[in-house]
């Protein structure tokens, strides 16, 4: 049983960060129905690589979900989905500002007919503000907020991250974290409540530090120049012979001395926080000096000591990292179609409610006639249904 074990979410969100955001609420124990247009779904579902025909992506990131198809700009649609939301307890979705509202099943609507339910709205810029309109991708949110410029080396152009910043940390999480502060809410009062979370608005968030010192001395920080960014040589990523890469981040000066003793460079101990010069030339003699030895090499010596110095991973690399393996983070999940799959584990170690897979992503719609079922629609009617183009087609995987 985990720990959301009970909570019923209707999922009307697309791609990563909804769909993340509901993963975790699945995954420890909240029945999650994704509601999803008849024939084409989440796009996700659909993007390359694929196994047998389904997206990886999506097999990673919708499982423990169950999938009904519903056409919500039919009226008969809309009102399968009301007595779906006057049942839930979470509504989450990610269309543009009004779209909802325009459809009839906006929060004011639902919570007419079910006052404990919380609706959270994720866009990239929110329901207000002159953005609040504006298409938009992770690079955007984190464009405007800020974070991107800061991200790269000193005279270079910024640097596009690898994974989404603004889509899961600055979306999915404050999702998460919003909605179950407002089930606490509920728990206690019985009154649920609108939640609006911009992924830009989260990005901003991230820049507590850099903002923070912007506040106090009024010069604005930029990439390469700061103490966690560049400024200093014993925090950076260095090259190994193999065409490797570490990771040192040796910020304290018992970290640094501990390297510097390690290495045979004693001479190097007093210049940790030197002047821009000193650090420019350290970069330069730690470059060189960690290019003699393959990246193996240097975490046998470094890694296991008080150093900050560890490698910089492959994703290949990941799956054999004993500490990785330790903590379970890769799982496997089989699947009808796709069969067995590898898949990312549960990042949260709860004592009594832990995370587990207990079923598979969902074929597009593959839980439909079990939904409707629950709310009393008879075969006829569910066969009507599909006739009129309310819900998909059978699928060819039925619980």
């Amino acid at each position: 049983m985990g720990a959301l074990n009970g909570v019923k979410v209707l999922d009307l969100t697309r791609l990563l960060p909804g769909p993340y955001c509901t993963l975790m609420m699945a995954d420890y124990g909240a029945e999650v129905i994704k509601v999803e247009e008849p024939g084409n779904g989440d796009y996700i579902r659909w993007r390359k690589p694929a196994i047998e025909g389904i997206g990886a992506r999506h097999l990673t990131i919708n499982r423990n979900k169950k999938s009904v198809e519903l056409n919500l700009k039919s009226e008969e649609g809309k009102e399968i989905f009301k007595k779906m939301a006057k049942e839930a307890d979470v509504i989450i979705e990610s269309f543009r500002p009004g779209v909802m509202d325009r459809l009839g099943i906006g929060y004011e609507e639902i919570s007419k007919i079910n006052e404990g339910i919380v609706y959270c709205s994720l866009t990239g810029y929110g329901q207000t503000g002159p953005y609040r309109n504006l298409p938009g991708h992770d690079i955007n949110y984190i464009g405007y907020a800020g974070i991107l410029g800061l991200i790269g080396e000193k005279d270079g152009k910024p640097v596009v991250p690898g994974v989404q910043i603004a889509d899961i940390g600055g979306g999915a999480l404050m999702a998460l974290s919003g909605i179950c502060m407002a089930l606490f809410h509920k728990e206690r009062t019985g009154k649920g409540q609108y939640i609006d979370v911009s992924m830009m608005d989260g990005a901003v968030t991230w820049l507590y530090a850099a903002a923070s010192d912007y506040f106090a001395s009024g010069k604005i920080p930029k990439k390469g120049t700061t103490r966690l960014d560049g400024q200093f040589a014993f925090y950076g990523v260095y090259e190994t012979k193999d065409q490797k890469y570490l990771s040192v981040g040796a910020s304290e000066f018992k970290f640094w001395k501990k390297i510097c003793e390690l290495v045979g460079k004693p001479e190097w101990i007093d210049l940790h926080e030197g002047p821009d010069e000193v650090q420019e030339q350290l970069k330069q003699d730690l470059a060189e000096l960690f290019k003699q030895q393959d990246q193996k090499y240097w975490v046998d010596l470094l890694a296991a000591e008080d150093t900050c110095v560890g490698p910089v991973n492959d994703i290949d690399q990941i799956f054999e990292d004993p500490q990785i393996i330790e903590r379970e983070l890769f799982t496997e999940m089989n699947h009808p179609i796709a069969g067995t799959i590898k898949q990312i584990g549960f990042p949260l170690k709860f004592s009594n409610t832990p995370g587990k897979i207990h079923s598979h992503s969902p074929i597009l719609g593959e839980h439909t006639e079990e939904i409707l079922s629950q709310l009393k629609y008879s075969e006829e009617e569910i066969e009507q249904l599909r006739t009129s183009g309310v819900i998909g087609q059978k699928t060819s995987v039925n619980n």
